[in-house]
């Protein structure tokens, strides 16, 4: 009864939230099992419940970045996140197999969050730990941007109408954030830009307050840096993007 009771409230909490431009949506949770020999997995993410081709679209857009995270060997073939799931124990219990007193507890843990919604445009945003071993894990957050109109995921290049124009911008703008001199190599702080040449990251996403620019862990910097963000208002880039936004 209290069960069902806890599923009403939030079902009226939802739904008196919602504005009308956004879709219904259901917290959708896996756990690993609970037992000693078995890596620790938590997913939180959401199932869209509009009868759509779109919602249909982007939860298995969802699921395979999920399955994607989770996979330990590439040839093994999943289509389910429990397959998954159960795809990264079996890689835990292999290892263990080998090396019994070297292999560490692996761990897993993903987590998704609608960062901006509107009538033409959804950004999903993954937040991911995985670890495997070694020194320690990896950290990495996934963009995911959706056309609401066409149901389709939109690539990088999607985003941007003027990449000269953006990539200049945005320059400047990691440049002062970094506190690195405008005239000096975007590298000259210690960056690890490839041929040392400002780029955009892979990560690129629309939030309430501007495009956020993800650069993981890795990706132009060490690991003990942590990932790089950089966040470009609206009213600053508004000619440069494909998308028409407002400022909040």
């Amino acid at each position: 009864m209290k069960l069902k009771l806890t599923l009403l409230i939030f079902s009226l909490l939802v739904l008196g939230c919602k504005k009308k431009d956004e879709l219904t949506i259901s917290p959708l949770s896996y756990k690993s099992e609970d037992c000693t020999d078995c890596p620790e997995v938590l997913i939180d993410i959401f199932d869209f419940k509009d009868d759509t081709s779109f919602s249909k679209n982007i939860n298995a857009s969802l699921k395979k970045e999920v399955i994607n995270e989770l996979l330990y060997d590439d040839e093994v073939k999943v289509a389910t996140i429990e397959e998954a799931i159960l795809s990264f124990k079996e890689g835990y219990l292999d290892l263990k197999k080998m090396y019994p007193e070297e292999t560490l507890s692996w761990e897993a843990s993903i987590k998704g969050d609608i960062v901006f919604e509107n009538k033409d445009v959804l950004t999903i945003k993954l937040e991911t730990y995985i670890f495997t071993g070694g020194a320690h894990g990896y950290s990495a957050t996934r963009l995911l941007n959706f056309d609401k109109k066409k149901g389709d995921q939109l690539e990088n290049w999607q985003l941007i109408k003027d990449k000269e124009r953006f990539i200049h911008l945005a320059e400047i703008k990691f440049k002062i954030q970094e506190d690195i001199p405008q005239n000096g190599y975007i590298n000259s702080t210690g960056f690890m830009f490839e041929n040392d040449i400002f780029y955009l990251p892979s990560n690129m996403g629309f939030t309430k307050k501007g495009m956020l620019l993800v650069y993981n862990q890795y990706e132009v910097a060490s690991y003990a840096d942590g990932p790089i963000t950089l966040l470009l208002p609206y009213d600053e880039i508004k000619n440069y993007i494909t998308v028409k936004l407002k400022k909040e």
